[in-house]
C-alpha cells in the first residue's frame, strides 16, 4: 500500500518537468492539449499537489507554468540557465520581461545556474537538472529532431531512456531561419501519453 501525503512528504507532491517550443500557432488548442495533460497526470498521481519545474523561457515553458499554477495547491520550481539579470537579456520585449518577472515572483524555489561558455551550454545544464528533478515531463513538441544543443528533442530522448513517465502535446514549430509560428493543423494541441 503507498504511503499517503501525510506520511511521507515525497509522496505529497509530483513535480512536472516542462520542454517545448518558444514560438507556438493557436495557442488556444497547445492549451486545451497542456489542461488534458495535467488532467491526466493529476489523475494518475492522485492526492498528490502539481510541482512544475520549468527553466521559464518563452513560449511553452510559461504557458505550462501558468497552467499548472492555476491549479490549487500547485508550486514553481524555476531552473534558471544563468543568473537572471544575464538571462533577461534574452527577453526583447518588454511585455517578456514582465511575464518572466511575475513568474519568478511566484517561484516557491529559483535555482539559477553558474554561467557558461555559450547559451547553449547553459540552457543544455539547465534542462538537465530540471530533468533530474521531475517524475513527469510535458513536452510542447512537433516531434522532430533538436535544433540546437539542450533542445526539446534531446529532453523527450531523456525521458524516453530513462522510461520516464511523458505527456507530449502536438504542436508545430516556428519556420525555419523566421519566428513565424506554424501548425501542425488539426493535430496541433492533441496529446500522447508514454508510460503515464
Amino acid at each position: 500500500m503507498a504511503a499517503s501525503g501525510a506520511e511521507s512528504g515525497a509522496l505529497s507532491e509530483v513535480r512536472i518537468g516542462v520542454t517545448g517550443h518558444r514560438v507556438l500557432a493557436e495557442v488556444p488548442r497547445v492549451l486545451a492539449g497542456v489542461e488534458a495533460a495535467l488532467d491526466r497526470i493529476a489523475a494518475a498521481y492522485p492526492g498528490r499537489a502539481l510541482v512544475v519545474v520549468s527553466c521559464l523561457a518563452e513560449g511553452a515553458d510559461r504557458l505550462v507554468a501558468e497552467a499548472v499554477l492555476r491549479r490549487p495547491g500547485a508550486t514553481l520550481v524555476a531552473v534558471l540557465p544563468m543568473p537572471r539579470g544575464e538571462l533577461v537579456a534574452d527577453f526583447v520585449t518588454a511585455e517578456s520581461r514582465a511575464e518572466f518577472a511575475g513568474l519568478l515572483a511566484r517561484a516557491a524555489e529559483v535555482v539559477e545556474m553558474a554561467a557558461r561558455a555559450t547559451r547553449d551550454e547553459a540552457y543544455a545544464a539547465a534542462n538537465e537538472r530540471m530533468l533530474d528533478r521531475v517524475d513527469v515531463l510535458l513536452a510542447v513538441w512537433d516531434g522532430a529532431g533538436a535544433q540546437g544543443q539542450g533542445g526539446t528533442a534531446e529532453e523527450v530522448a531523456w525521458a524516453r531512456a530513462r522510461h520516464t513517465p511523458f505527456a507530449w502535446v502536438h504542436a508545430r514549430n516556428r519556420r525555419p531561419g523566421t519566428m513565424e509560428p506554424t501548425s501542425l493543423g488539426a493535430e496541433q494541441g492533441r496529446v500522447t501519453y508514454e508510460n503515464l
